[in-house]
């Protein structure tokens, strides 16, 4: 199996540091063929330093499982006084198959709250950034990584790059 992840609601939201946030960060699972994916679980890490809060819990991280509509959501985060983007870690795992994604959250002084937006990320070739992480099921184990972003030539014999950084909203590649 091969699961996919994408932002359905709150990237991109501001915030005024040392607030709450007021609106949930929501990402969808789904299969290789886009179906829902029940029963993933989905990590949101918060960074140790920089802008950054923690979750009702108090910790940086929060672990939810998604529903039957392959839906997982967070909110009601506290943030700290930093300013500056809060770069939010997403990780879904589903039995051996992975995805990863990163949404941006901005603490600002100046700015009033807003509800943020939504990232796509699917397995396509129509000029939609995609990240696509999947873990192989034979015996022995190892990893497909298919990597592509708006504007890239259609030949995949690029490899891929750790600590690789691609637009807005970010998705950063590096080992965990």
């Amino acid at each position: 199996m091969i699961v996919q992840l994408s932002i359905v609601e709150g990237d991109g939201a501001t915030y005024q540091p040392g607030s709450r946030a007021t609106r949930g960060l929501t990402v969808q699972v789904t299969d290789d063929a886009g179906q829902p994916v029940d029963m993933a679980s989905v990590s949101f890490r918060l960074p140790d330093e920089g802008p950054s809060g923690a979750f009702s819990t108090g910790l940086r991280t929060e672990v939810v499982t998604t529903g039957p509509d392959g839906r997982a959501s967070v909110w009601g985060m506290k943030w700290n006084n930093t300013p500056g983007p809060v770069k939010i870690r997403i990780t879904a795992v589903k039995g051996t198959a992975r995805a990863g994604i990163i949404s941006t959250q901005f603490l600002s002084q100046t700015a009033a709250p807003t509800s943020g937006g939504q990232g796509e990320f699917k397995a396509s070739s129509h000029g939609h950034k995609w990240l696509w992480l999947a873990a192989a099921a034979a015996a022995g184990g190892g990893a497909a990584f298919f990597l592509r972003s708006s504007g890239a030539s259609n030949n995949n014999t690029n490899p891929a790059v750790a600590g690789l950084s691609i637009g807005t909203p970010s998705i950063t590649v590096s080992h965990p």
